[in-house]
């Protein structure tokens, strides 16, 4: 005996009802592979964000979608070979057509290669590899950094624009072994003699080595105040450490300084914590993050000293090379095109103007035309938004070099 089908109208009803993702196809013609850190890393919530809104929008390649994400080990710099064997193992994918990595740490190169080796006609992308610029250019089809030339000296001018009369660089020596960050600090040098301020450098410890995060927030929460009793209170201060930022944030706002923008700007690097703010409501909701964020900038004194990035670089950056990478591969962008890349950027940045170019190579000083560099308008809270991003930066700040004067 059949049995009576009275429950079949609330059945369809409640399916009918659940939501489907955004954009979501039920059998996604190709596959994108995003490769990001865990939340656990400085920085890596935001990147996670970046895939998390790519799945959103297209779904994830388990339920049918396009977007396979996958996290590397947080302590990536002594698990390299993990680091390739998950991007390789992409590529074992027929219907992976691109691979995004964001960001990009030792090993991404390598990895790179033994991709090329089988599957050539994967689109390999790197969002802000840790690599030098030869050695990632080799592999990728496309490398992106912020822009570490342009912003050496957009943001040595923001400073001056706010008051600032010296400009503190803040790092440590591995990083300025790395080319990008290093070249960039001559830059930012150069910079405050061309445009009338002191420049200095002063050392933090490193939070990967044995002091650990902790113990490089406690020397600077130690140390700011003391900086800012040698430098003056007229001084910006710029550190290339994301961990670095919230002490930094805090005891500026607390004894006076300027601070201009993150070196991976975001709102959310720095701010909520020095602020002590809970930010969860508006999660998410870049616009309204901001609001709140600069309403208490605004409340502790801080207007028209304190800047950012209105969205969140390692976000928007990772989301926007797997949009890139989408429509490359589906014939509506070019491959090398820097006005389609700032396009698929600006889906995620409302907005937000993007600006940049193409990296110098060191060592030969030609224009390369896989290895862009991007970089969007500084907020200053209080103020609103400066014009970074359309100022024209002299040529001869673009030619000095890494290696040599």
């Amino acid at each position: 005996m059949k049995r009576p089908l009275r429950f079949l109208p609330l059945l369809l009803a409640l399916v009918f009802a659940l939501p489907a993702p955004a954009q979501v196809a039920r059998s996604a013609p190709f596959h994108i592979g995003v490769v990001t850190g865990t939340s656990g890393m400085w920085g890596g919530a935001e990147d996670l964000r970046g895939a998390e809104e790519l799945v959103r929008r297209y779904g994830a390649v388990a339920d049918g979608g396009m977007i396979h994400h996958v996290t590397y080990p947080e302590n990536f710099m002594d698990m390299q070979w993990e680091l390739i064997s998950q991007i390789v193992a992409l590529a074992a994918d027929p219907l992976m057509k691109a691979i995004v990595v964001n960001q990009s740490p030792p090993g991404t190169a390598e990895a790179f290669r033994r991709v090329r080796e089988t599957r050539p006609d994967i689109l390999l992308l790197a969002g802000e590899p840790w690599e030098d610029p030869a050695v990632i250019e080799d592999a990728a089809d496309l490398a992106v950094n912020s822009d570490f030339l342009k912003r050496g000296y957009t943001i040595v001018w923001a400073a001056k624009e706010l008051g600032a009369r010296t400009f503190v660089h803040i790092s440590f020596p591995r990083h300025m072994s790395y080319e990008t960050l290093g070249v960039r600090r001559k830059i930012m040098e150069a910079a405050c003699e061309e445009l009338g301020l002191a420049f200095a450098f002063e050392t933090a410890p490193d939070p990967t080595t044995e002091v650990g995060v902790a113990g490089a927030q406690e020397f600077m929460l130690r140390n700011v105040p003391l900086w800012l009793q040698k430098y003056g209170k007229d001084t910006a201060f710029f550190a290339t450490n994301d961990a670095l930022l919230e002490p930094l944030i805090r005891r500026l706002l607390e004894y006076g300084g300027i601070f201009v923008e993150a070196d991976l700007p975001s709102p959310l690097n720095g701010y909520p914590g020095a602020l002590g703010l809970d930010l969860s409501a508006e999660d998410g909701d870049y616009p309204a993050m901001l609001r709140k964020i600069e309403k208490a900038v605004v409340a502790g004194g801080g207007a028209d000293r304190f800047g950012v990035w209105t969205y969140s670089y390692g976000s928007s950056l990772g989301a926007g090379l797997g949009e890139y990478a989408k429509r490359v591969v589906e014939g509506t962008a070019t491959m090398g095109a820097l006005s389609d890349l700032y396009a698929a950027l600006g889906v995620f940045t409302p907005g937000a103007a993007w600006s940049g170019g193409w990296y110098i190579d060191e060592a030969s000083r030609l224009t390369t035309t896989n290895h862009a560099l991007v970089y969007m308008d500084t907020y200053i809270f209080g103020r609103g938004y400066l014009p970074t991003a359309r100022i024209e930066v002299p040529e001869k700040f673009l030619r000095i070099r890494f290696y040599g004067p």
